[in-house]
Order: C-alpha cells, then sequence, then structure tokens
C-alpha cells in the first residue's frame, strides 16, 4: 500500500509547487521601443510616386482653377509643378479616410505660395496648407467648406520652422480633429493643430464613402518639386492602453505563431486616439502593426473608440468585446460608456468596423476586460470606475452583452488597465496605478495579493505610473513562461494644451 500511494504524494506536492504565485514571478525587460511614424508601421491605402507615375493625367488626374495654369512634369524622380503666374492646381491621389495620416516629401521650393491637402466632394470639404515665401514658412491654416460656403478659415500654427525644402510634411488627421507636423532629420516637430467636427464632421459614412484626397499648390509665381505623397493607417508618435486579444475565457490568442493586441494609437487628446491591432512574436521583440478598428454604433458615424477588449468567441465562432465610448468628447451631449462590440469578420486586419451597442454602463468607466467563467457559467467583467480617481471593479452577468450587477470592488487603491489572466490553474486580476506599483489581486474576491515584480518598471522617479502590465502566460515550450507588455507615459514634446501622447512600448519575460 505504501509503495502504491508514494507516488502519487509525490505527484501531488509536485502539482502545488509548480502553481506559481504570480508576485513571485520576476519580470526582466528585453526592450524598449518608441513609434514615431515610423515608415515600418504603415498599412498603406494610396501614394503618388513619381518614379513610379507612367501618364499622370491618367493616374493622378489634375484640375486647374485659376485662368493661369501650373506646368507640371515628372523629372528626376520627382513631379514638378511650375507656375508664372498665380495659379491654383489640385493634384488627386486616392480617396479618403478620417482616421488616415497623409503625408507630403518636399523637394526644391522656389518663390512664394501655400501647398497642402485637400479632402472633399461637391460642396463640402476641407483643406490644410502650409503658406511659405521665398522657400521659407509663413503660416499653416486650415479651412472648411459645407455648401460651397467657407464656414472656418484660421491659422492653426503652434510651432514655427524656417526652410520648408527637403522637409516632410505629416498630417495625422483624428476623427474629429487633427496635428500638423514637420520633420526633417530627427522627431517631427509639432506645427499645428485643429478641430472641425463642430464645423464638418469626416466620420460620416457618406463623406468617407464620397471623399477625395489631393495636394493643392497655389503658386503666385515659382515651383514645387514633390517626391511623394503618401496616405496610410500608421503608428503615430505614441502607444498605450495595451490589452491582448483573447478567446472568450480569456486565454490569450495565439495565432500564426504571434501574440494579438489592441492598443491605443495616440493622437493628441480625447477624443483624438484610435483603436490599432498589433501581433508580436512571443520570442522577439518584432511588434507589428496589422490593423486599424473603428465602431459603427448605427448612426451614420464611424467612431475612434479604444481602450477594447476583443476575444473570439469558440463557441459561437463570431468575434465580440467590450470597448470605452471616449468618441463622446467629439459631441457636448453625448455621454462616455462602455460599448459591447461584435464582427463576423477578423476584425485584425485592415481597415475593419465593429458593431457597437450602449448596453447601460453611462460614466467615467474605462478599461473593460471580459472573459466567460464557465465553472460560474457567467460573464465576468473588470473595469475600472472613477470614485476619486479609478478603481477596479469586478462585475457579472449570464449575458455578455447586458445586465451586468457588482460582484467585488470598487478596491481601495488607484487602479488603471484592469485585466484578468490566469497564471497556472487560477486567474487573477491586474492592474496599474498611481502608487508607483502594478497590483495583483485575487479572483473573485479582489483581494490584494501582492505587485508585479520587475527589475526595470517602465517609469521612473517622475514619470506617471498608471500603466497597462497585460501579463499573459505562455504554453510550455517557449524559453520563458511569462510575457508583459507594458507602456510609459510620457508625452510627445510640441503638443499644445491637454493631451495624451504617450509613450514608449516596454517588452519583459517573466521567470518564476
Amino acid at each position: 500500500m505504501k509503495h502504491c500511494f508514494f507516488p502519487a504524494l509525490i505527484f501531488v506536492i509536485t502539482s502545488i509547487q509548480a502553481q506559481p504565485s504570480p508576485d513571485a514571478i520576476q519580470f526582466v525587460r528585453q526592450g524598449v521601443k518608441r513609434f514615431v511614424f515610423d515608415p515600418e508601421q504603415r498599412i498603406p491605402l494610396a501614394s503618388l510616386d513619381p518614379q513610379s507615375i507612367i501618364g499622370l493625367p491618367a493616374m493622378h488626374p489634375v484640375r486647374h482653377h485659376r485662368d493661369e495654369k501650373a506646368a507640371l512634369l515628372v523629372e528626376n524622380e520627382q513631379l514638378i509643378v511650375r507656375s508664372e503666374g498665380a495659379s491654383h492646381t489640385e493634384v488627386w491621389f486616392g480617396g479618403f479616410n478620417p482616421f488616415a495620416t497623409y503625408s507630403l516629401d518636399l523637394g526644391d521650393l522656389r518663390g512664394s505660395g501655400a501647398l497642402g491637402f485637400t479632402f472633399g466632394a461637391g460642396s463640402d470639404g476641407m483643406r490644410v496648407g502650409l503658406e511659405y515665401s521665398e522657400g521659407l514658412f509663413q503660416d499653416l491654416r486650415m479651412e472648411v467648406y459645407q455648401d460651397s460656403v467657407r464656414v472656418l478659415s484660421a491659422s492653426i500654427q503652434t510651432a514655427s520652422i524656417d526652410s520648408l525644402a527637403g522637409k516632410r510634411l505629416i498630417l495625422q488627421l483624428l476623427g474629429s480633429g487633427l496635428t500638423v507636423y514637420l520633420q526633417d532629420v530627427g522627431l517631427p516637430l509639432a506645427i499645428g493643430q485643429g478641430e472641425f467636427s463642430q464645423y464638418l464632421d469626416l466620420r460620416q459614412r457618406d463623406r468617407i464613402n464620397r471623399f477625395q484626397s489631393q495636394v493643392f499648390l497655389e503658386i503666385s509665381q515659382g515651383a514645387v518639386h514633390i517626391d511623394r505623397v503618401d496616405a496610410y493607417l500608421g503608428a503615430g508618435m505614441g502607444l498605450a492602453d495595451i490589452r491582448a486579444i483573447t478567446y472568450e475565457d480569456g486565454s490569450p490568442l495565439l495565432d500564426r505563431g504571434r501574440l494579438w493586441y489592441t492598443l491605443t494609437i495616440r493622437g493628441r487628446g480625447l477624443p483624438h486616439p484610435l483603436q490599432g491591432v498589433f501581433s508580436l512574436d512571443p520570442t522577439v521583440f518584432d511588434i507589428r502593426l496589422e490593423g486599424v478598428i473603428v465602431f459603427d454604433r448605427n448612426d451614420g458615424l464611424l467612431r475612434n473608440e479604444v481602450a477594447s477588449h476583443v476575444f473570439y468567441d469558440r463557441r459561437e465562432e463570431i468575434w465580440k468585446g467590450l470597448t470605452t465610448g471616449f468618441s463622446a468628447y467629439a459631441n457636448e451631449d453625448e455621454a462616455k460608456q462602455l460599448l459591447t462590440i461584435s464582427s463576423k469578420k477578423d476584425p485584425r486586419f485592415g481597415f475593419s468596423v465593429m458593431k457597437a451597442r450602449p448596453f447601460g454602463m453611462v460614466g467615467d468607466i474605462e478599461d473593460p476586460h471580459l472573459i466567460f467563467d464557465a465553472a460560474a457559467n457567467k460573464w465576468r467583467m473588470l473595469t475600472c470606475i472613477n470614485q476619486n480617481g479609478y478603481k477596479a471593479i469586478l462585475l457579472e452577468s449570464e449575458e455578455w452583452n447586458r445586465g451586468f450587477v457588482p460582484l467585488a470592488g470598487p478596491v481601495s487603491v488607484n487602479s488603471t488597465g484592469t485585466s484578468l489572466q490566469k497564471i497556472g490553474d487560477h486567474r487573477y486580476a491586474f492592474f496599474g496605478s498611481s502608487e508607483r506599483k502594478i497590483f495583483i489581486y485575487s479572483y473573485p474576491d479582489l483581494r490584494e495579493r501582492g505587485t508585479l515584480q520587475m527589475d526595470l518598471p517602465p517609469w521612473d522617479a517622475e514619470s506617471g505610473t498608471r500603466v497597462w502590465p497585460n501579463v499573459v502566460e505562455l504554453p510550455e515550450g517557449y524559453p520563458f513562461r511569462y510575457l508583459a507588455l507594458m507602456m510609459d507615459r510620457y508625452n510627445y514634446p510640441g503638443i499644445q494644451g491637454p493631451q495624451w501622447t504617450y509613450g514608449a512600448i516596454y517588452l519583459y519575460h517573466g521567470f518564476d
């Protein structure tokens, strides 16, 4: 009998010892990267590339708006627009996306005038452009037209630069606002920012479908040399709100040898961010932009909600999740709230639209994470609610998209970036905090279990610490068992007013 029970006893002890405590895992930083309009992080939408133009009038139709017509030619891998008198020329290069980034690479610039981008169709449109004289920067202006009437004409300049020749003009459209940069070498310089949704809401589906994009050139006298024009979905100048895409039970989606994440692509403040989808090979640091998701509430708008949790429900074979309705900040009569989201199409790739629905969680609530707990036969949501600071709270429901009631919490500590994840056989709640710690709480009762151990946390003595811990456990066979992807909270330099333009991405491997 002793011979029979002894191996079983060893097995039980071994199993207990193999069950790690999350606060005993040591996370070691592997790399850090700040994405700033990185060329390798682009999903192309349209371009004007003089090197590949054969048949300019067909590929890039030109419109002249004055009696004086500028001359256009492709020469030395540049598009050259030259005018002896006052001319106004538009060169088509693509369709329109109000969440895209548009860049124009300038070569030589002679004389005086204005140049930039126009977006529109028929009598509605917007243009954003630089004014220059003898090749030197003068002003940055935004104009909006409705029913052929100019309803806005304003300088949006916030900084200045001297020569424009050889610079890259970067226009980051943000759904309801925009930011403009100029880049020579090093980091792009923020030179302007503006809001336009109160005059012309570019998120409307009919405008997205109809609008076209052109480069405009108003030349008093002189010539403009253009090296290249691009429209693309990009990673912006800061990434945050990192959340693993999962299955319905919260287990991480490991597909094609890669983990998948939703990250917020930063624009400026609110409501300017955008929901990006990224992937990562867990064994290296090759984070890659795969797609962008916007949300349709059946009101004619495509909305840029963020801080989403997307999961694939294997039982119903549909993509589901929750998101935070930050787009409400673009409209004074809207309230911030959580939204359920769903899609039959895989939303990880390209430009995707997920259906979004309110479900009664209105107010200052953020960062939802939703799982189906098969043992409890309940859907459970970990989120944070602002009660004298954001506090984590666990709710449950029999349905994934309605009827949630509190189960545990709110906790007493400041908490953000809330997520549920299994370590071994047990689930835990993880969240960042203003208290310079990443907390670990028990599930489902939300009792403190410790803090995450890191050799080099993603903050210093001065920076904010309300980061998203985003801890996942990997299957056996990897050179390490745990991975965490986090961000810092350093804002981009030169942006004016309230902003959330952080941060860089930090990769950690965990060992127990």
